[in-house]
């Protein structure tokens, strides 16, 4: 494990999408990544359809990992209805849900929401016009003052801010144009950007998207959906250091 003054060695990986007929679909993984890293981020869509039996082949899975777990939910999490049973299984098995409250490893804090969709830049969904509408664009401004809030009460010199819906545009191209605004929001970008102790941020849920990106500020965004990691790295999961 690092000390609070060197760098922490972070493995990442979102869109398991773990399936009921699963078999230690990850286990194998987590006990490599144990080797090469101080801990492990999930950034969501853990199981395929949020079932009880999907979590609890991931949390079995998870409890091969010697070394702290951290993550999010996605939205595929959602599905059934029931993601506070899927935090139960998954907590249950050691693993730290970042939501509501930040968590701090050996000097880095760690902050993270699921975020939600709205878009980007001139395509950013405004809330106006319909009830409906507005009630999506407060989803998504309650996602970003969720994850401002944990920001807020870390006081560490480095945090990492998880994630599944990206922050910005350019870790989700290499997708459709037209499902842009499905895939993250722009405000989820505005809280990263203003606290000068995130150093890194992590997210998933775009598939065929690129692996790094920049905020306005320029700080690395980085897209760990196993499927560009894959693709990229010859691996489903990224290594990094803060």
């Amino acid at each position: 494990m690092a000390s609070s003054n060197g760098p922490l060695r972070i493995a990442a990986i979102g869109d398991l999408h773990v399936q009921e007929d699963s078999v230690a679909p990850y286990r194998e993984m987590f006990t490599e990544i144990s080797n090469h890293a101080d801990v492990l981020l999930l950034c969501g869509d853990l199981t395929n359809f949020g079932k009880t039996t999907e979590a609890e082949i991931l949390a079995d899975d998870i409890k091969s990992c010697s070394v702290p777990v951290l993550g999010v939910l996605g939205n595929h999490d959602y599905e059934c209805g029931q993601p506070e049973k899927v935090v139960e299984v998954l907590r249950g098995a050691g693993m730290t849900i970042l939501d509501e409250q930040a968590h701090e490893i050996d000097g880095v804090g760690f902050a993270g929401v699921k975020g939600f969709m709205g878009g980007y830049g001139r395509g950013e969904l405004a809330p106006f016009g319909e009830p409906i509408a507005k009630l999506f664009v407060d989803e998504a401004m309650n996602e970003a003052r969720k994850l401002e809030n944990q920001l807020r009460t870390l006081r560490t010199e480095r945090s990492v801010a998880v994630l599944h819906y990206s922050p910005i545009e350019g870790t989700i191209e290499g997708e459709p144009q037209a499902i842009h605004q499905y895939l993250g929001s722009q405000r989820l970008c505005d809280p990263i950007d203003r606290f000068d102790h995130v150093k890194a941020v992590v997210h998933g849920h775009a598939h065929h998207g690129t692996y790094e990106g920049r905020t306005p500020l320029g700080k690395p965004v980085y897209n760990v959906a196993q499927f560009v990691l894959r693709e990229k790295f010859g691996r489903p999961y990224a290594l990094l250091e803060v």
